[in-house]
């Protein structure tokens, strides 16, 4: 008899999960399109009513943050996927590309990331952890593989490309990021033993 009992939360439980992603996936298009985005138009949109919407997001801060911590753990995610598709070194450069493609479309959503954790005593903003421990273990791949020049750290590399954050969505943007990614790969490149047997070869 207990499953009968349990049955109709079930249903409950997964409409709730389908509403908080449903909210997620159009808060990130709207705000990446205008950091200002009311959240009843994003309510609307979603489908769902001020109250589902505000028991999943009590605040316009916590939405936000929420949409960015999704987005960054998606990105850090992928690595993995390229790495278990990819050799070291090809893998590294489209996720390079992957998160020059998150920095340049995303600007809104920086934007609206910006406005949530200014506020004095406002939330702080999301940890970085996630994607340095994905580019720390592409770095190590490829330091293994032989790839890239020995002891790279994540923190440094991730200083390096930085300067995605800078173009935007600017004309020539992809062009601009890739010639940043193509400098940044050379200097990981530089000194890296597979290229040293190559020229000793």
């Amino acid at each position: 008899m207990q499953p009968k009992k349990d049955a109709p939360g079930a249903p409950r439980r997964s409409d709730a999960q389908r509403n908080r992603e449903r909210i997620l996936e159009v808060a990130l298009a709207e705000l990446t399109r205008d950091a200002d985005a009311p959240l009843s138009r994003i309510a609307k949109k979603a489908g769902v009513g001020q109250g589902t919407f505000y028991r999943n997001f009590p605040s316009r801060e916590a939405l936000v943050l929420e949409v960015y911590r999704h987005e960054m753990q998606q990105v850090a995610d992928s690595a993995d996927e390229l790495l278990r598709g990819h050799a070291p070194e090809q893998a590294l450069r489209a996720w390079m590309d992957h998160l020059a493609r998150f920095a340049m479309t995303k600007a809104g959503l920086a934007d609206a990331l910006r406005q949530a954790t200014s506020a004095p005593g406002g939330p702080a903003k999301p940890s970085p952890v996630p994607v340095a421990q994905a580019a720390d273990r592409l770095l190590r791949a490829n330091e293994k593989a032989g790839t890239i020049r020995p002891g790279v750290q994540a923190e440094d590399f991730l200083l390096a490309i930085a300067g995605l954050w800078q173009i935007g969505a600017q004309e020539n943007a992809y062009a601009r990021a890739t010639r940043l990614l193509d400098l940044v790969m050379d200097g990981l490149r530089a000194g890296a033993p597979a290229s040293r047997g190559n020229a000793g070869g």
